[in-house]
């Protein structure tokens, strides 16, 4: 419920930003961006003089195995960002600018356990057989409401210039990771799925502190504009 209350906040705030600024009738502009980010599409509207915001979503989904602890991991990776971004060039006409902003982090990623070549898991120390744990399922999700900073080069409202090229280099703070890691179909005993369970809590907090190690993600972006 949480969620739904950031991302309606998000959108009424990016709607008034967008209706403020097309009060202005200088014009706006569409971006197409790739980047650590993925693929997005943005729309950029004059706030001021030297200030224009930057309201959009990208989205990458990536796939691909880890290892962790002693446990193999296939991950289905999915980021995907809603930005409010404002640019603030320095100087009048300048292509360098700072931006900062908040981002609708929506990232998430689905792992599924493999069991080892002899078909035993490993946590906290103990072997387990892949009957004792069944399917081992986790996901990890990240802080909601990520704020940006970066810097960048280029201006999508270039006076007299329909298309233009920028760049983004940046930041955005995630925050600590949010790990859950459970087993489900146990079929042997209640006292070595009982084990199981306490020694999943263990493997689940030491997850937690390895992923947290990502707390910032870095930002690396090329967008083309199209003004009008």
């Amino acid at each position: 419920m949480a969620s739904k209350h950031i991302v309606f906040s998000f959108a009424a705030f990016a709607a008034f930003a967008a209706a403020s600024a097309a009060q202005a009738q200088v014009g706006a502009a569409v971006t197409a961006d790739i980047g650590t980010t993925g693929l997005g599409l943005h729309l950029v509207v004059p706030m001021e003089t030297t200030l224009n915001g930057r309201f959009g979503i990208n989205y990458f989904k990536h796939d691909f195995d880890k290892r962790s602890g002693q446990v193999d991991y296939k991950l289905d990776g999915k980021l995907m960002t809603f930005d409010a971004l404002f640019d603030w060039y320095l100087i009048s006409n300048s292509n360098f600018r700072l931006t900062g902003g908040l981002m609708y982090n929506g990232s998430r990623f689905d792992a599924l356990g493999k069991p080892a070549a002899d078909g035993k898991f490993t946590f906290n120390g103990k072997t387990y057989t892949a009957a004792d744990v069944g399917t081992l399922r986790g996901e990890v999700r990240f802080r909601r409401a990520a704020p940006y900073l970066g810097i960048g080069w280029g201006n999508a409202l270039t006076p007299n210039k329909r298309w233009n090229f920028q760049t983004d280099l940046g930041v955005y703070h995630q925050g600590k990771a949010q790990v859950k890691l459970g087993s489900w179909g146990c079929t042997t005993s209640a006292t070595v799925c009982n084990a199981l369970v306490r020694d999943l809590d263990v493997e689940e907090v030491r997850l937690t502190d390895e992923v947290s190690d990502y707390k910032l993600y870095p930002v690396l972006r090329a967008s083309v504009s199209y003004s009008f």
